[in-house]
């Protein structure tokens, strides 16, 4: 799972979670840095979490650039975000999200929607 996040401390957080449910975490510091991890690995993650807000390309931004590259078109991507309006729900939903969590989230919650996401693209 590829975790996109300017936060060092989210980015921590949600891998050490995720390795502990047995999945393997990359990270990434926003959009940019994500592009160029998602190149460097070779192979596309099982899923991506995401954050609307970052630095140098934002997630949206992200999102729209996974969406128009027939390689990454269908990428499961969940925002992780702490933008809880509908105005963001529902962005992300028409830019082709696969899942929408609000911080703070339950870790069960999150890995439901991981294997959930992750399962519809095998």
């Amino acid at each position: 799972v590829l975790i996109v996040d300017d936060s060092p401390s989210v980015r921590r957080v949600v891998s050490g979670q995720l390795r502990d449910a047995g999945w393997v975490a990359v990270t990434a510091k926003d959009g940019r840095d994500a592009l160029d991890e998602l190149n460097r690995l070779g192979r596309l993650p099982d899923a991506v979490l995401l954050d609307v807000e970052m630095p140098r390309m934002d997630g949206y931004e992200l999102l729209s650039t996974l969406r128009a590259d027939p390689a990454t078109r269908s990428l499961p991507v969940v925002m992780l975000t702490s933008r809880a309006g509908d105005k963001h729900r529902r962005k992300a939903a028409d830019l082709g999200a696969s899942g929408y969590l609000v911080k703070p989230y339950q870790p069960a919650e999150l890995l439901r929607t991981l294997r959930n996401v992750a399962a519809v693209r095998v």
